[in-house]
Order: structure tokens, then sequence, then C-alpha cells
């Protein structure tokens, strides 16, 4: 039974005493010993071993090539495999085992090229991501004046700098040192404007501070007129002054809006009273227009400005009226003087007498060019001279023209 065994199991058999064996390219090894039963048995028992060996080898390959294994645990898993394969107490072909796992290192070997491959792409990235990084941050360190929105974003690019792969540390310190001094060097930049900020707010604050002061001191004035004036002045030297803090600006502002509110009140309601008081004065004057206008249309320069200054002397009597009210009758009466003093104008003028001398002398000397060119007409009608006669005609024409207006402008002084 033991000789069929060994003739018919090409990997192992079970001598005499028991003893399994295996057989290898090397020889044979022995791996067991079976006292128990049959040597079919023995065998059976060391091909399951085997079995389970082979089953180690076949996971450790759909690992490797099917998962993303790190090289170093795939590496680790084949020479324990190996070193298994070695010592195996089991009957199969050991040898096949140990050329699938050459196999399977080489693999590894190429999958660790891969990695590290893919390591180096990943640093020199990483490395043009840090490099970005600084420099964006070196240039908001020396440009940017948007403080809150320059801070923001320098905190996102230490972020993103923790966020990117590392890469070699000589090179990882030299750049962390530069993004560590743009940092540093906007927070002093930043410190340094507002420090001055806080110093030109300080100047805006006493400048304030002085207008607030007399506005609240001409609050009470009432001298109307000249005192609106100086709040007017001093409103627009609040406006050039510049800004304070939120809180001064706005305390600041209470108070000399306060005050200036409290004078222009107190002025309103003195004119109010004193334009309620002007209302008689303005239905009367409301009547002297009326009647002045019965001045127009002006027909005896002499009588009309008789009687509009003797209306004019009870226009003055009767005294101020509302404001509202002060610029439509006002410029009422001025259109009406206005008309007087061009009708006036016009009489000053027909009654002028250089002027109407110059009027006849003009009328006289186109009288005489007229005759003068109707004879010259005669002469070139009864010479045949066409050209001359059309120059006549054309000359006689405008003459005409200007005597018919020199003889109206004479007519005006009649």
């Amino acid at each position: 039974m033991r000789e069929d065994t060994v003739s018919t199991d090409p990997w192992g058999r079970v001598d005499d005493d028991g003893t399994v064996y295996v057989r290898t390219a090397e020889g044979e090894r022995a791996v067991g010993s079976w006292q128990a039963g049959e040597p079919e048995e023995a065998l059976a028992y060391f091909h399951r071993k085997y079995d389970e060996l082979a089953g180690q080898v076949t996971l450790l390959e759909q690992r490797v090539r099917g998962t993303d294994l790190a090289p170093a645990q795939a590496e680790a898993g084949i020479v324990k495999l190996r070193e298994a394969v070695a010592d195996a107490h089991a009957v199969g072909d050991l040898g096949a085992l140990s050329a699938r796992l050459d196999g399977l290192t080489e693999v590894v070997a190429a999958r660790r090229e891969e990695v590290k491959a893919a390591r180096e792409q990943a640093r020199v990235e990483a490395k043009a991501v840090k490099e970005r990084i600084v420099a964006e941050a070196e240039r908001i360190a020396e440009e940017t004046t948007h403080w809150k929105s320059g801070g923001e974003r320098l905190r996102q690019l230490v972020e993103e700098w923790k966020a990117a792969d590392r890469i070699d540390r000589v090179t990882e310190a030299a750049l962390w040192k530069r993004l560590s001094a743009a940092r540093t060097a906007f927070a002093k930049r930043r410190k340094v404007y507002f420090a001055g900020l806080d110093e030109q707010r300080e100047g805006v604050r006493s400048a304030k501070e002085r207008i607030v002061a007399e506005a609240e001191a001409l609050s009470a004035s009432t001298d109307w007129g000249p005192t609106a004036s100086v709040y007017r002045e001093l409103m627009q030297q609040w406006k050039a002054a510049g800004r304070a803090s939120r809180e001064v600006e706005d305390e600041l502002w209470g108070r000399f809006k306060a005050a200036q509110d409290r004078f222009f009140q107190a002025r309103s309601a003195v004119f109010a009273e004193r334009d309620a008081s002007l209302a008689a004065n303005a239905e009367v004057k409301e009547l002297l227009l009326v009647e002045a206008e019965k001045i127009l249309p002006v027909t005896d320069a002499r009588s009309a400005r008789s009687s509009l200054r003797a209306l004019l002397e009870r226009w003055e009597a009767v005294g101020p009226v509302p404001r509202e009210q002060r610029d439509r009758l006002e410029g009422g009466l001025r259109k009406i003087d206005d008309a007087v003093r061009k009708a006036e104008d016009a009489e000053w003028k027909r009654s002028n007498p250089e002027a109407r001398a110059r009027a006849q002398s003009t009328v006289d000397q186109l009288r005489t060019s007229i005759e003068q060119l109707e004879k010259r007409l005669a002469k070139a009608q009864a010479a045949g001279r066409a050209k001359d006669v059309k120059d006549s005609e054309e000359a006689l024409v405008a003459r005409r023209s200007w005597l018919e207006e020199a003889e109206r402008t004479l007519q005006e002084f009649s």
C-alpha cells in the first residue's frame, strides 16, 4: 500500500515508519509523521495543509493586485509566506507557490516605483502650491490696504498650507519662514496704519468738539440772519473735518444737531409769529398792486410816474409782509415800474432834438442819393448800358428800403 502511495502521488510519500515526505526541486523533505491510519489519509491531510497555504498566497495576490495595499505591507506578507512555504508541513507543489511569490514580488517592486513616482510628483505639486501660497502672502503683506479682507485671506492661506502635502524638510522650513515673515510684516503695517488713523481721528475729534462748542454757544442767539450764516459755515467745517471714531462721531453729531435745531426752531417760531402779524400788510399790498396795475398800459409817462410814485409811498408805509408772499408782491410792483421806465425812455428818445436832427439828416441824405441814382439810371437807359442800368436799379432798391426805415424813425419824433 505504501509503495502504491509513493508511485501515485507526485508531491509526496509516506515511509514505512509513517514519516511523511514532500518532494521539491532540492529533493525530499520530511514534513511530518502519520501513525493513525492509511498512507492515503496522511497524504490527504498534508494536501489540505498545502491548500491552506496556497489559499493564503491567493489572498495576498488578490490584495496586491486588487487593492491599494502599501508596498511595505505587501512585502512583509510575501516574506512571511516565503518562510511559511520554506518550512511548510504540507504536501504539494511548493515550488509553484514560491514562483507565485516571486511574481508577486515583481509586482510589488513595480508598485513601489509607482508609489515613489507618485509621491515625488505630489511633493513637486505640494511645493508649487506652497510657493504660490507664500507669494500671495508676501504680496498681501506688501500691497494690501484692505486690512480686514487681507487678514482673513492670510488666515485662509495658512489653512491651505496645512492642507497641502509636505515636502522636503529644508524647503518646507524655508517657505514657512517666508510665510511667517509675510504675516508679521502685514500685522506691523496694519498696526502702523491704525495708529496713524487713531491719531488722525483724535485730531478730527478735537476739531469737531470745537465746532460743537461754538454751535451750542449760538443755540440761544436771536440774531437770526448772521447766526444762520454761522451755522451754515459750521456745517461746512464739520464736513471738511473728516470722520472720528463711530462712537465719538455719533455723540458729537447728536450735540451739534441738537444745538442747530434749537436755534432754527426758535427762529421759525419767531418768524411764524411775525408772519402772522404781517398778514394784514399783505392784504393791503394786494389791493395796492391791483391799483398799480391800472397804470398799464402807459400812455402818458409823466402822469404814470407821478401815480406810481404816490402809490410807492403808500406801499412803503404799509410795512413788511410774510416772507412767502414777499417775492410775488414785490415782483408784481417791479414789473409795473419797469413798464413806466420803458415809457419814459421812449418819451425821452422822441423828445431828444439831437436824435431828431440826426434822423432828419439821414432822410435828407437818402433822398438826395436816390435822386442822383435816378438820373444815373436814366442816362444808362438812354445810352443802352445794360450793366450800369442793372447796378443803378439794385442801388435804388437798397436806398429806397433804407429811406423807408429812416422815415419811420423820423416819424417817431413827431
